[in-house]
């Protein structure tokens, strides 16, 4: 399946309830988000898979592919367009044989080694980082911008790069190689998800120009 990975909007629902929730997400949609990832660590399944089929409903009314974050029987159970896999999550070569070769396979990727590795089981992206700080997860392992373009050379994929980005400090990522950015803090918690998504997204497109 196609799919543009420029801005890769990754959720965080904690801080809202369900109605502010969609309305984020589908604002976000509307400032030119291109590809939309659904991570949830603390739902049951069902509750997991209730929401994800609110957000399919959405993003399918924008043309946006749908990814679920480490679950591939919800991602299955809706029928999202992929699901993204980290290194404790389903193997990517057994996650491919399950969700077939339409759908699209994300992987995290730190090192060159494990980005090699993750292009061969079959992944279609990798997402890259954390380059800065990040207050989404408990445990964060920087990556470096040079290890970040040494990926970019070595994988014929998209690569992404990922944690703590913003619009003011996207600068180190410069011929670095990377096809898109990830950003879940700059527009999730942002006063307007619309207005936030589309400066991530105008910031992108001047790091890329010349």
């Amino acid at each position: 399946m196609e799919f543009n990975s420029e801005l890769y909007f990754i959720t965080d629902s904690t801080p809202y309830d369900t109605e502010e929730f969609l309305f984020r997400v589908e604002e976000a949609l509307k400032g030119g988000v291109t590809l939309l990832q659904l991570r949830e660590k603390s739902r049951t399944t069902k509750e997991y898979v209730e929401l994800a089929g609110k957000v399919h409903e959405i993003a399918r009314r924008y043309k946006v592919p749908l990814i679920i974050d480490d679950r591939v029987d919800v991602m299955l159970a809706v029928d999202a367009e992929g699901v993204h896999l980290g290194a404790e999550d389903l193997p990517l070569e057994m996650a491919r044989r399950i969700i077939g070769k339409d759908k699209i396979l994300g992987a995290t990727a730190k090192k060159v080694a494990v980005a090699e590795s993750a292009w061969v089981a079959g992944a279609d992206y990798l997402g890259v980082g954390a380059i800065y700080p990040t207050t989404t997860k408990v445990k964060t392992v920087l990556t470096s911008v040079d290890t970040l373009a040494k990926i970019c050379k070595a994988v014929p994929i998209p690569v992404n790069a990922i944690g703590g980005l913003n619009p003011d400090n996207l600068g180190v990522l410069k011929g670095s190689g990377i096809d898109g950015i990830c950003a879940v803090s700059a527009i999730m918690k942002a006063d307007s998800s619309r207005q936030a998504a589309k400066q991530m997204r105008q910031a992108y497109r001047e790091l890329n120009k010349g």
